[in-house]
This record gives C-alpha cells, structure tokens and sequence, in this order.
C-alpha cells in the first residue's frame, strides 16, 4: 500500500568481517533486499565485527517477520487469516496481533482511510513485483468495496486469534508491517549494545543516537525530481522518519498518475491531494501507518490529524506542489530547492 524511498545523506564504507577493534569509530554498512524493497542497517562503532553480527540478527528478524505477515508467502499468518476469512478465527502470533492493533487505532484515527482490509483489491490493481500497468475494470473493483471494512477483522488476544467476517475479505500489511519491523531492528541493535546506527527499509527510516558526534542528516525525496534527488533536509536523533509518496510505484495513462496508495472508499487510487506525506515520531510502527493514513485523508484533513497526535510532525508536498509542514519543523527543516513541479 506504500512505499517511498526517503535519501539517507550519509557516505558508507563496507564492514569487514575480519576487522579489529579499532580506537576511531566509522561507519559500517550492510544492505539486502528484505519485505520488497532495500533494507540497510548502518552504524557508528569501533567494533565492525560485533556490528556485523548485530546486522546478521536484524535480517534474519525481517525474515522472520516477512514470513508470519506476507500475502505472497504460502502459510504465513496472514495468508492464514485470509484464507479462512468468513469461516473462523485464526491462530496468529502476537507479532501479527501487535501489528493489527496499531492498523485498527490509524483506522480510527484516519476514519477508515487507511484500512489494512483494502486487500480485496490487490488481485485487481497490481503495483508490487506484479505490476501490469493496466487499469482494471472498475466495475469489478466497485463490487469488492463492500469488502473493505476494518470493522470487520477482530483479533482476540486471550485466545490468540483474529477474524475476518466476510468471506473474500484479505488483509495486507503492506502500509504498516515494515514499520513494525523497523521498530523490532531497534531494539535488537540496542540489545547488543549498538547505539548509534540507521535503519532504512524502503520509505522507513529509524535514526538512533549520533554519526561521528552530530545528528544523523536525512533528505525527503523530490516527488517529481530525478531519481535520488531531495528537495529539504533535516537532522534527527532517536527518531523515526516514514514517507508515503505516488512516485515510486505508478504508471501513468491518459494524463492520469495511477499509483500505489488506494483509497478504500473508492477502490482507485488516491487523488486527496498528496504526492508526499512524511511522518517524524520515535515509533516507526506508527510513522508508517500514519504516513499513509495522512496521504489518503488529502492535506488539510491529514494535517489537522497530526497537529492532534503527541510528538508527531509532517511534511506534506501537495498535488499542487506546496509543501506544509507542522509548526515544530519549520526551525528544523532545511529546504533546499522548491519540489520539482509537473503537471501530473
């Protein structure tokens, strides 16, 4: 449901799994492809061989966790809950309950924009590794809308279950998991001691302590730019930075951006008035629920809601390519060229 890349501004040098203790710090820097897009753990240490073993524990963790949530792997949890939707609850691990939880409380939150049940639909539009570039009959995806309703998966915690009601109903973590992910990298990597590092796991970000004594300085992408390029800069500590965007996943036919982010109340994809939405909080399960519940509720709607949320920020570039930002970033956020403009 989203997926965005935000730039860390930082140089990386490889870790060596031979290299000693060494008295200066420096960076070390893995990366594979984990959950459908890049993840990269980076980390400022003197001891790259302990960093290395903290990287091998955060991958196998994504594993671990791509296995119980993914739609495209066969017995996992939610393929699970899917397959048994209108039948009977589902045995999950408290992994998948922790994860439908914070989808329930953005759903409230956003009232029912974001909604993990959008699922129904994917077999329609196709934007992951399927990606046809094809629009599809609408009148097959106004028929799966009754379908899309949160309201409708209960999870019970004391038995360890959750239910969707409605036969054909499919959940998807897609707009939320990756940021549950994030957040268990964390503490995993604090566990072992590591305390200044970067996590980014496509449109997810966790910046934890300094690199080289200063903030970690992180850029949002252009949303109509080249590849790579950032329009604004911020430096943050024990933070979380998520961006949901239209640029990453997207075809566009007869003058119109098709992307990734649909819109349960209408089955198509978004056009509430976002290219970007950023999300700042310490939690990367909520940043990145919110990044795309905000992007579905449309600017001014979206930022309402976060001006309500405790120590949550966002930057928001509009269709209309104005850029908004909540009033405890406008010291903090460095911008350093106005978006690139388009039409569409």
């Amino acid at each position: 449901m989203r997926f965005a890349y935000v730039l860390a501004i930082a140089s990386c040098c490889g870790c060596s799994g031979g290299a000693p203790i060494t008295s200066a710090a420096a960076l070390a820097s893995r990366a594979r492809v984990a959950m459908g897009s890049e993840l990269r753990v980076t980390a400022w240490t003197r001891d790259p061989v302990a960093a290395d073993r903290a990287f091998d524990a955060v991958f196998a963790e994504f594993d671990r966790l791509d296995a119980l949530m993914s739609v495209w792997k066969p017995g996992s949890d939610i393929e699970r809950l899917n397959a048994a939707a209108g039948s009977s609850p589902v045995a999950v691990s408290d992994d998948v309950r922790r994860v439908l939880h914070a989808a329930a409380q953005v759903s409230e939150w956003t009232g029912g924009k974001f909604d993990v049940t959008f699922g129904a639909l994917s077999g329609l539009w196709r934007f992951d590794h399927d990606q046809d570039n094809r629009v599809p009959d609408m009148q097959a995806v106004r028929a799966l809308l009754p379908l899309i309703d949160y309201r409708s998966l209960t999870i019970d915690d004391a038995a360890g279950t959750a239910f969707l009601a409605k036969k054909g109903m499919r959940a998807h973590l897609g707009g939320i998991g990756k940021g549950y992910a994030v957040d268990r990298a964390v503490e995993l990597l604090r566990g072992r001691g590591i305390n200044d590092f970067m996590i980014q796991a496509g449109g997810d970000l966790y910046l934890s302590g300094l690199k080289g004594g200063k903030p970690w300085r992180v850029g949002i992408q252009d949303p109509r730019g080249p590849g790579g390029s950032v329009f604004a800069t911020i430096d943050l500590t024990n933070s979380t930075f998520s961006t949901s965007g239209d640029y990453e996943r997207f075809f566009i036919k007869d003058g119109r951006r098709y992307h990734h982010i649909i819109d349960p109340a209408t089955g198509e994809p978004s056009q509430a008035g976002c290219r970007s939405v950023t999300i700042v909080t310490t939690s990367a399960l909520w940043a990145d629920g919110l990044s795309t519940g905000v992007f579905l509720l449309g600017p001014e709607k979206g930022m309402a809601l976060v001006q309500r949320l405790p120590d949550v920020d966002a930057v928001i570039v509009t269709s209309k390519n104005a850029v908004l930002m909540t009033p405890r970033l406008k010291d903090r956020l460095m911008l350093q060229a106005p978006p690139t403009d388009a039409p569409f």
